[in-house]
């Protein structure tokens, strides 16, 4: 009987790597560590990757409002007009006020896409979030050089990008971003208060607090909860939502956020709408609204 070939092993050949010639390559890129929260910025505009764009988003961690992502390309001479400026969670809301005036006023150019709850449902909190990113970038007037992200890598811009681990502290970009997410979807979510009072919208702007799930528990939800939230879900079953405490009832966005899983989302078919609102009057008050 004869013998059965022995198969031969496929080696895998890596890819030769070309190496250009000293003369060729382009020059290492110099941090400045001095330029602070514009180091990134600047770096990448001094090689030739300007507008350099920075995106982030409000809203992720609430049961309640829409989800708010904005994209912002600041000035390279601005620095000294927007000093202080940081992650919008660490600022006063008279400062976030103040912010975005002169980010609106001074800013080369920006974009704010709002996404409804029933969108966010639909979607997931992380895949709208990441296809809100990508609509803002496009909603650009000019397509940025490169883009900043706070903390997660995004594809899908067209362009280069960098996942910045807290970005909103560490560019300036990204945490202007921040405040024109943040300072619109507050004044979003004062307008929602004066038609649904009883969830008290304008203290909480919508985030989970025990306050919230007291309301929710005694009125069940209204039309702009999200649904896809346990605690929300709850409520509408009749079932009082879990006890969550915070420090003295504070509202503790920044670690809400943080809670939803990180990672990249799917590529979507269908796109996020603008609903074509701005966001008009303060962030505090019965003062704010949405305007067509």
């Amino acid at each position: 009987m004869a013998a059965r070939p022995v198969p031969q092993r496929r080696v895998r050949r890596r890819p030769v790597r070309t190496v250009l010639p000293p003369e060729l390559r382009p020059a290492r890129a110099v941090v400045r560590r001095s330029a602070g929260s514009w180091t990134l910025q600047s770096t990448l505009h001094r090689h030739g990757l300007s507008p350099v764009a920075g995106v982030d988003e409000a809203g992720r961690g609430a049961c309640a409002g829409p989800l708010v992502v904005a994209a912002c390309v600041l000035r390279p001479g601005d620095a000294k007009r927007l000093e202080g400026l940081t992650d919008s969670k660490l600022l006063t809301a008279a400062a976030r006020e103040e912010y975005y005036s002169v980010i609106r006023r001074r800013a080369e150019d920006l974009s704010i896409v709002v996404i409804p709850p029933e969108e966010v449902d639909r979607r997931g909190v992380h895949a709208a979030n990441v296809e809100g990113m990508r609509r803002a970038v496009a909603g650009l007037s000019r397509p940025p050089g490169y883009v900043l992200t706070d903390g997660f890598a995004v594809r899908g811009f067209g362009t280069p990008a960098l996942a910045v681990p807290k970005g909103d502290r560490v560019a300036a970009c990204v945490a202007a971003a921040s405040v024109l997410a943040k300072v619109t979807r507050d004044r979003i979510m004062v307008a929602l208060d004066a038609e649904y009072p009883q969830y008290g919208f304008a203290e909480h702007k919508g985030y989970c607090t025990p306050v919230h799930d007291e309301a929710l528990y005694a009125h069940g939800p209204s039309r702009v909860h999200r649904y896809s939230f346990v605690n929300v879900r709850a409520a509408r079953d009749g079932v009082r939502p879990p006890s969550r405490l915070l420090d003295g009832g504070a509202v503790d966005e920044e670690s809400m956020d943080d809670t939803i899983e990180a990672g990249l989302g799917e590529d979507l078919d269908g796109g996020l709408v603008h609903n074509g609102a701005l966001a008009v009057g303060t962030s505090e008050g019965s003062g704010g609204g949405v305007a067509p």
